[in-house]
């Protein structure tokens, strides 16, 4: 293996590390840090790309910031990549959580601490709504999406309906959706 692949690997490690130590708040909370390193400063993928990891990593069993890391470091570098970005975005999370948990314990009573978690909550949803709303600005591009977003959104706000038959339908939708539109620009063609 040459110097440029080692470096390439520590490379991806590093960024992931970065992302996953820049990462509070879960999965949504990391995208705009995950498309500034990944797509803006690395070029490993497109908006589009990494868009649709994000999508694929909701549906896939496991952590979302796991999924997406594991699919771009595939992508970058094969199994090996796939490999070295997961471990990059979860060592920080690892060696965090081992250390709080530690000490976790002893200072769960303070009123300081309790605050500092009230504050910290309150963070994680500012970065959360931020999120949601770049996929939404990404994923709603016409009235189609635009439709059913506001379907499967009141189909779990109102019936509380899985998620799982929520994205099998939009699934089955879009790809409906997709014949329907070639069937319709065939006809067009010969017409």
């Amino acid at each position: 293996m040459s110097d440029s692949k080692k470096e390439s690997l520590w490379t991806l490690f590093l960024t992931f590390a970065k992302v996953g130590v820049m990462t509070f708040g879960g999965g949504y909370a990391m995208l705009p840090i995950l498309e500034r390193e990944v797509v803006n400063n690395h070029d490993w993928a497109t908006s589009d790309e990494l868009m649709d990891y994000y999508a694929v990593g909701q549906c896939t069993p496991g952590v979302i910031a796991v999924n997406v890391s594991t699919f771009i470091g595939y992508k970058t570098r094969g199994i090996l990549g796939g490999i070295v970005a997961t471990l990059g975005v979860v060592f920080p999370s690892v060696v965090i959580i081992t250390l709080l948990a530690s000490v976790l314990k002893a200072f769960q009573s303070n009123p300081y601490v309790a605050k500092a978690f009230a504050g910290i909550r309150i963070a994680v949803c500012a970065l959360l709504l931020t999120a949601v709303i770049k996929l939404i600005k990404k994923a709603v591009t016409n009235v189609t999406t635009a439709v059913i977003a506001v379907v499967s959104l009141l189909l779990e706000i109102l019936l509380g309906l899985s998620p799982v038959i929520i994205v099998a339908s939009c699934i089955i939708i879009g790809v409906c959706a997709y014949f329907f539109a070639k069937k319709n620009e065939n006809k067009e063609v010969k017409e």
